[in-house]
């Protein structure tokens, strides 16, 4: 089995000349080498959990993934009505990514038979499992309250005033302080997964480089992220902090990831990425309406008008004529809903995974500048701009949605106005109080040249809380709510 043997990893430098020209190569974008591992460590022997089926199996049972059934995904929690969580959502784009790593190994083995039996055994069972891993923990790295708390962080930072914005001005680098000024959900999923925190032991969560590479979207640091006027999708955000570039620079040099033309730290995309990225917009795209219509914000007429016409110019089991006849023999709304959501996964899994294999020399090249919904028909993009124009307007800035978020604010940026000031101010009664409520896990030095990592370690702390906790924290620090003793 691929899980039983320590792929070697290509130095970069060996590479770079060669992948100028000719880019990356399926046979060397896979590898279960993990992170904090010597190069001498022995394979794992396991024949029934591989490599790749334990990076899944450390995701699963981590408490970082548990904490995500207490975060919004997009509808506040909790409610009556049982919608999705940042953990409810994982776990469903975790089995659309499983169903596009097996369509696409099995097309990349049926295609390449002579490349040994390695490759072909990677690619016909494990690639599926890498998909699904990286799926799992994409969203580990998200604050509470939804994309607003990336926000609330961001605004935070950018607005810092007093002791706190003049210590970060002059102990932080430029890129230092875009990591918070850019606060980015993707890049602090990188942070949680690879960081040791205060345990001896390096390497984090130790997954293989595999799983790691599929799941870093934006792969380039926060000084050159965020600009869309590049032309390349990996600054349309970013993906790793300026701790984290050494680990980062070690993946790429593993698989050959070309860095791109006069940049400093912007790379092309691994190839396995447009697969985790896509079973997300899948998802996204027709369970934010599925919760919606459950809290009937949308009707059932409303979504069948935008998913129904994807059906129209499909023949046989996914004809449209086929699809209407079985909705029209379910009684339940709700399970109507829950038939269309399966049969349009399918048919969106079925149809990424071939573009994936059309688009093969670009991903390999690392020319691929969009993602693989952008690379579907015409009709199909027009379709899918209905469904995210209708989104904004009817989920988005539902007020519910919007209460939630404006919430995220107050409280997130109510707890880093308390942490950050105490570890930027001098030690007095209240600060020390205040970051003695910091867990040990958070390392905290105090010095001022390790502010950095000071203050990285206040937004590992309010990053990993989840929504009600978060809440409750703000209320007893601020005096809303007095603790009760225990």
């Amino acid at each position: 089995m691929v899980g039983a043997v320590a792929f070697p990893c290509v130095r970069w430098q060996a590479v770079r000349f060669l992948l100028h020209f000719y880019g990356m190569n399926w046979s060397s974008l896979f590898s279960s080498r993990r992170t904090g591992d010597s190069l001498r460590k022995d394979a794992n022997p396991d024949r029934v959990r591989t490599s790749f089926l334990r990076d899944y199996d450390r995701i699963i049972f981590s408490s970082a993934f548990r904490r995500l059934q207490n975060k919004t995904q997009v509808f506040p929690l909790p409610g009556a009505v049982f919608v999705h969580n940042r953990l409810t959502h994982s776990l469903e784009v975790a089995s659309v990514g499983r169903s596009l790593g097996k369509a696409v190994g099995e097309q990349i083995a049926e295609k390449y038979p002579h490349e040994g039996e390695l490759f072909r055994d990677f690619y016909r069972h494990e690639l599926q499992s890498v998909i699904a891993a990286a799926c799992l923990a994409h969203d580990i790295g998200n604050p509470p309250f939804g994309h607003s708390g990336e926000d609330a962080i961001r605004h935070f930072f950018t607005g810092a005033d007093g002791v706190a914005r003049q210590a970060i001005h002059a102990g932080l680098t430029e890129n230092q302080r875009r990591d918070f000024e850019l606060f980015e959900g993707n890049s602090n999923a990188f942070r949680v997964l690879t960081h040791s925190f205060n345990e001896p032991q390096q390497g984090g969560y130790k997954l293989t480089y595999a799983t790691l590479a599929a799941i870093v979207k934006y792969p380039c640091s926060s000084l050159e992220g965020f600009d869309k006027k590049s032309g390349w999708i990996a600054t349309k955000k970013s993906g790793f902090f300026d701790s984290e570039i050494p680990v980062f620079e070690d993946i790429a040099a593993c698989f050959g990831m070309p860095k791109k033309e006069s940049a400093k730290q912007v790379y092309a995309r691994h190839p396995f990425v447009y697969l985790t990225e896509a079973a997300d917009d899948i998802c996204y795209r027709i369970i934010d309406l599925e919760d919606a219509h459950r809290l009937h914000i949308v009707t059932l007429k409303q979504l069948l008008e935008l998913f129904l016409p994807f059906f129209e110019q499909e023949q046989g089991y996914n004809a449209l004529s086929r699809v209407e006849q079985t909705l029209s023999q379910i009684n339940d709304d709700n399970q109507k809903v829950q038939f269309l959501r399966a049969k349009w996964i399918g048919l969106m899994v079925e149809k990424l995974s071939a573009v994936f294999m059309k688009m093969e020399q670009s991903l390999l090249e690392g020319s691929l500048e969009t993602d693989l919904l952008k690379c579907l028909s015409a009709n199909d993009q027009r379709l899918i701009g209905l469904i995210n124009d209708f989104s904004v307007k009817h989920i988005y800035n539902y007020r519910s949605v919007l209460e939630i978020e404006l919430a995220g604010f107050t409280v997130i940026g109510g707890l880093l106005q308390e942490f950050v000031q105490a570890v930027c101010s001098p030690l007095n009664a209240r600060t020390e109080k205040l970051l003695q409520l910091i867990p040990a896990q958070f390392v905290l030095s105090r010095k001022e040249k390790h502010l950095y990592s000071d203050i990285q370690s206040v937004v590992d702390f309010i990053s990993g809380m989840t929504d009600l906790y978060a809440i409750d924290l703000y209320r007893k620090i601020t005096g809303i709510n007095i603790p009760e003793l225990r």
